[in-house]
């Protein structure tokens, strides 16, 4: 069943009608670029997709990663799939010229590799985490470990990974226990234990570069005493080859319910001697260091959570416009022809959630990636910094929301194949298995919204919470010239004051009442927030769409542009009335779930 990775109509949509990525070109660090060649590298991109990994995908599932002991074993066909992205460029797209890279902006790097991570799934963050490992080191390294271990994973020969998470301490990083010797020629000496480490073992590339959280002899307790090391599975002789191995050892794989196509590894450092590490920038600053390529890892999660449930929905549409089955319940003629069940009304209800979830997961996605790029090519330095703060400030919004209904989006997916979504002979039963991690790592939801509620929300004064309702009540302003978006005018603006409300009576409670209280149902906060948020994006698009429809487009558009309006009336009128819910269990600091005690479980 051949079917469309990615709606092209509507990503050509967010590029360039929504986000307007073709005025990018005017920027000094983009002047090589146009939209052709933005184009070239979307359509490479999609290429390699269909030719290298869409004929694997399904044995990337299939066949996971084994360990005997010794060495681990990838299927063989994923190494020429990686090599083509190397090869190809894209895997260093928005790098510097002089790093090999093609100096894209990211929002077109994140579009290209929308497709590859549709057809090869995690198979693709092997470079995923490379790319956002080189970044980071870029960003705070010295120029010795940047021409050293940037350059050869930039180029391909070398892949990275991030080494966080300990046995005993889990997500909270503070309590780690990893431990780093400054050895006498200025290198450290690490050892310790780190689990589930994306792609810590493998036979794609010459070497593996991490990056290793420690904790010096001395250093403060919690995270203030936390310092972040360049720890290779391999040194290197003094030609740059690689050479003897650094005591990075496999203690073993872990079998995943879903994102099988990349190791998932228990690491040993340093049993003996210790793994000889590099330190990235200065004592004490690791958390701090590591936040950038967390954060970027954490836009990388929403970005899987959006394709993946573009994809399911993209799959099941298909389906439902070509399977026949059963009758309108008008119809009483038994031997009249059945109609596919895309024109039963319960079937085109959950292709319209999954649209609404999945373009507006998309759409904040892409938002959160400009953001990402605006806060260092804007034009001016207002426009730099407030990127800056609203990327800041939406992380755990855009990390979260895609990741949790982009899944409920592939379940509408299953459901709209009924049993046939469930087998695997076709593959929503797997974006459904792969989206569930998504809400797992790179910080769980629930962690998600107490940084929400606790750091971003009051920090710098509200700054970045007044800078992102600013940006909500400029678009209701434009929204109110076209009378069709009213209703839905009337509604955000409601919705905006719903937020406020609630903002502030969980604020007040964090300050004057039990704090734990207070926070035990801050998951229901960064919902309600993550449904404004998306409800201000549908309108977004909701105004070029009712603008473009003036323009008497042809039939195709026309039918684009109003499934793009029928999308924002559902989500609006299904989706958006639950804050309403959500705000008065907030409001009334509801003792339920914090008054259960463990004993009565």
């Amino acid at each position: 069943m051949a079917v469309a990775m990615m709606n092209d109509r509507d990503l050509e949509f967010m590029l360039y009608e929504l986000f307007d990525s073709e005025s990018l070109i005017n920027r000094a660090r983009y002047q090589d670029h146009d939209r052709l060649t933005f184009n070239e590298v979307i359509n490479t991109a999609k290429a390699i997709a269909e030719k290298h990994f869409l004929p694997i995908r399904q044995k990337l599932d299939t066949h996971q990663p084994t360990f005997d002991g010794k060495k681990v074993h990838l299927i063989p066909e994923l190494k020429p799939a990686i090599d083509a992205v190397n090869e190809s460029g894209i895997g260093s797209a928005t790098a510097d010229y002089d790093l090999d890279g093609m100096q894209l902006p990211p929002i077109i790097a994140s579009a290209a590799g929308a497709y590859l991570s549709v057809a090869g799934g995690v198979g693709l963050g092997y470079n995923m985490l490379t790319t956002a490992n080189a970044n980071l080191l870029e960003a705070h390294a010295s120029d010795e470990i940047i021409e050293t271990w940037v350059k050869p994973m930039r180029a391909g020969r070398f892949m990275g990974t991030m080494a966080m998470t300990e046995p005993s301490s889990g997500s909270g990083l503070g309590d780690l226990t990893t431990k780093a010797v400054k050895a006498e020629d200025g290198s450290y000496r690490i050892s310790g234990n780190k689990i589930f480490i994306s792609g810590g073992d493998h036979d794609l590339s010459e070497n593996i570069v991490h990056l290793v959280l420690a904790r010096l002899e001395g250093a403060p307790k919690g995270v203030k005493g936390i310092s972040l090391f360049v720890v290779p599975k391999f040194l290197l002789n003094d030609d740059g080859t690689v050479g003897a191995d650094n005591e990075v050892a496999l203690a073993g794989l872990f079998h995943k319910m879903g994102g099988r196509a990349q190791t998932s590894t228990a690491l040993s450092f340093g049993e003996k001697n210790g793994s000889v590490g590099y330190l990235v920038g200065k004592e004490h600053c690791g958390l701090k260091y590591m936040f950038h390529m967390m954060n970027e890892a954490r836009i990388m999660v929403g970005t899987s959570g959006a394709v993946l449930a573009v994809a399911g929905y993209q799959y099941s549409l298909d389906y439902a416009k070509n399977r026949p089955q059963g009758r309108l319940p008008s119809c009483k003629d038994p031997l009249s022809s059945m109609v596919n069940i895309i024109e039963h009304a319960d079937v085109r209800r959950m292709l319209l959630a999954q649209k609404a979830y999945a373009e507006g997961a998309l759409a904040l996605v892409l938002y959160g990636t400009q953001l990402s790029d605006d806060e260092k090519t804007a034009e001016t330095k207002e426009q730099r910094e407030t990127a800056q703060v609203l990327l800041d400030f939406l992380t755990p919004i855009i990390k979260t929301w895609p990741s949790e209904y982009g899944p409920k989006a592939n379940s509408y997916a299953i459901q709209v194949m009924g049993g046939h979504g469930y087998i695997n002979e076709h593959p929503v039963e797997m974006f459904y298995r792969d989206n569930r991690l998504n809400p797992i790592h790179e910080g769980t939801t629930g962690i998600q919204s107490l940084d929400l509620i606790t750091r971003k929300v009051p920090m710098n004064n509200g700054k970045g919470y007044s800078a992102t309702i600013n940006e909500i009540l400029k678009t209701i302003e434009v929204a109110k010239q076209y009378q069709s978006l009213s209703e839905f005018v009337d509604q955000l603006a409601e919705a905006v004051a719903t937020l406020q409300l609630t903002t502030q009576a969980v604020l007040t409670a964090m300050s004057t009442k039990n704090i734990d209280l207070a926070l035990a149902n801050s998951v229901k906060y960064l919902e309600l927030f993550g449904h404004v948020i998306i409800a201000w994006l549908w309108l977004k698009q909701g105004i070029v769409a009712t603008k473009a429809l003036t323009d008497q487009p042809h039939e195709a558009d026309e039918f684009f542009y109003r499934g793009k309006l029928q999308a924002l009336q559902y989500f609006y009128r299904f989706e958006l009335p639950h804050i309403n819910v959500w705000s008065k269990v907030l409001t009334s600091g509801d003792s339920t779930s914090f008054d259960m005690q463990a004993q009565w479980f």
